[in-house]
């Protein structure tokens, strides 16, 4: 019997502690009280939405360096050594030339240079061809733009 009156006061003791922790933790609302919220914003937050806007148009600026035009396909192997050696000679003859080689199983593509127009990376073929006994040939690409110089406002 004692143990039961033992069971009993426990479970009296955690509802009354439960009572008591939810009664304090409560917000007490009066009938006087508005309803308004007053914010203080930190100034500085002002300062990072300028900086996040000036990243946000260099990163635009960026995506904007790129457009349609040609390059040529200099060599197309599946010997890497043999791309390599294709890269070496376009920088040797033609340093002006940006060269990319690109890996797409199994075989390695070398293509040159950034032109807008067909005519400009005829000139080149012309020229490359001399070099390259097997033929380069003029590919429609996605180009790199070098930037136009902005003014500062």
């Amino acid at each position: 019997m004692n143990h039961m009156k033992s069971i009993y006061l426990k479970q009296f003791l955690l509802v009354v502690c439960i009572f008591v922790m939810n009664s304090s933790f409560s917000q007490n609302i009066t009938a006087n009280d508005s309803s308004s919220v007053v914010v203080h914003k930190d100034p500085r937050l002002d300062l990072l939405i300028k900086k996040q806007a000036q990243i946000n148009e260099e990163t635009s600026r960026n995506a904007r360096r790129t457009m349609k035009g040609y390059r040529l396909l200099v060599i197309n192997t599946n010997k890497r050594e043999d791309a390599i050696n294709a890269k070496t000679q376009v920088y040797t003859y033609f340093p002006e030339l940006k060269a990319y080689l690109t890996y797409q199983s199994p075989y390695f593509k070398l293509k040159a240079g950034n032109f807008k127009t067909r005519d400009e990376a005829e000139d080149y073929q012309k020229k490359l061809n001399a070099i390259f006994s097997k033929g380069v040939f003029i590919m429609a690409d996605i180009i790199e733009v070098k930037p136009e110089k902005t003014e500062n406002f």
